[in-house]
């Protein structure tokens, strides 16, 4: 939920009109979902066996397992509609890998592309060469350049095949920590400090040994998605562009939320704003350093710091040392950026992020946009966080508070949430349900 909520920071920095008549983007591509689906049941299984073969005894059948599973987990996206099909989204990600294609021959040619309904910016490609980019690319970056360099680095994963090394030497470590767990056991005759401690420092290195891999593995993307990003006709400097925009990913804060907008959007007609709503729980008490961190945070990250990445690459590259101001946007990218946006609440919704879904909408009604458009999709979020605080399941749909991972906005705008009683929050949905109705008919 974290990186959720640093999405934000930039979704809600800058304004973009659009109609007010915007529709979510259509779903209803069952023909497409269905082929899809069954040509991704077919090159999974030709992998599953390709890997069986290739791989002998345990290992080969632990390696196909885990894709078998993978495989199957995929597939229920599919079904649960989380990708779109045949999307002015696709055409412009279809075009960036044919440019990525020329003077390229290691590049797969036979990626298909999918477009995930998920407001990060993020891609990854699948060991069928399925590629999945997520709208939330066209949001957060600024041309398609940038996108191209994120697709780059991804190929570079790809064609070093850096997912099937991991899932080896996972299994490989498993065989290894299994000897070491017996040997610890047959040279400890009763179950001591002395014991528990040796067991926790077999997950400590494996864990650290785990990060300082998938850190090589990302510099490794990189470089290589450099190199074919270069040998395209794309802009070289975009590239470290759009590393740096990543970074503003991990970095960026979203403004606060007004108590203003509160008694804004929450005085009604029929249900007066209440000062109690905004009463915050205590949690100066708490004594949150009592308890010494035991695994080092900074040997845990699976990505390097981006600032570091880009060290990197200028160092290998010296092309890119002379930084250049980004390229100026196509229409179509900017037509693909005004619809991302749009699709903010509607991606939220879909993957039940209710909480988030009405902190979202609060926040682009405070910047005063698209009224009726994030009026009505309060309305839906409040009527499914009703349905769940009657069936008692409301922490499935709103975050608790964690003061040190939670901004204070955050944190007021969750204890605003669970200080509405069960009515209240009806009274809510349903005045901006009837809102929605009302300005339907006129």
């Amino acid at each position: 939920m974290t990186k959720k909520l640093i999405v934000l920071g930039y979704f809600l920095c800058s304004m973009i009109t659009i109609a007010q008549t915007y529709k979510p983007v259509d779903t209803a591509d069952y023909i497409q979902r269905k082929a899809f689906l069954k040509n991704f049941e077919g090159n999974n299984e030709v992998t599953v066996k390709r890997l069986k073969s290739q791989y002998s005894g345990k290992t080969g059948t632990e390696l196909s397992k885990i894709y078998k599973e993978f495989g199957t987990d995929f597939e229920k996206q599919v079904k649960n509609k989380d990708f779109i099909f045949k999307s002015e989204f696709e055409a412009s990600i279809h075009s960036m890998i044919q440019r990525l294609k020329k003077n390229n021959p290691k590049v797969p040619q036979d990626l298909k592309i999918l477009i995930a309904k998920d407001n990060t910016p993020n891609a990854y490609c699948l060991a069928d060469g399925t590629f999945v980019i997520n709208m939330g690319l066209y949001s957060w970056l600024n041309n398609e350049e940038q996108i191209a360099a994120v697709i780059a680095h991804e190929l570079g994963h790809k064609i070093e095949e850096h997912s099937l090394k991991t899932f080896l030497k996972i299994i490989q470590q498993d065989e290894l920590d299994k000897v070491v767990v017996d040997n610890i056991k047959s040279t400890t005759t009763s179950r001591s400090h002395s014991q528990n401690q040796k067991a926790f420092d077999i997950l400590k290195n494996r864990v650290y040994k785990k990060g300082v891999e998938r850190r090589q593995s990302e510099m490794q993307a990189d470089s290589l998605g450099y190199a074919i990003f270069k040998n395209s006709d794309f802009k070289k400097a975009e590239f470290v562009n759009a590393l740096q925009r990543l970074q503003d990913f991990d970095t960026i804060s979203p403004r606060a939320l007004k108590v203003e907008t509160y008694k804004k959007l929450f005085n009604l007609p029929q249900q007066a704003f209440n000062e109690k709503w905004m009463k915050k729980e205590d949690f100066s008490l708490y004594n949150y350093n009592f308890y010494k961190e035991k695994l080092n945070k900074d040997s845990l990250a699976s990505h390097p710091e981006i600032s570091r990445r880009i060290e990197m690459l200028k160092k290998t590259f010296a092309e890119l040392k002379t930084p250049a101001d980004p390229e100026k946007p196509t229409d179509l990218f900017v037509a693909l950026k005004k619809t991302a946006r749009m699709e903010i609440l509607p991606n939220y919704f879909h993957s039940e992020d209710y909480g988030l879904g009405i902190y979202t909408a609060m926040q682009f009604l405070q910047d005063e946009e698209e009224e009726k458009y994030y009026k009505s999709w309060l309305g839906k979020c409040f009527s499914k966080i009703y349905e769940a605080r009657k069936n008692y399941n409301l922490n499935r749909y709103l975050d608790r508070i964690e003061p040190k991972n939670q901004s204070e906005s955050y944190q007021q705008f969750l204890n605003f949430m669970w200080n509405l009683s069960l009515d209240e929050i009806k009274n809510i949905a349903d005045f901006y349900q009837a809102n929605e109705t009302l300005a339907k008919v006129n």
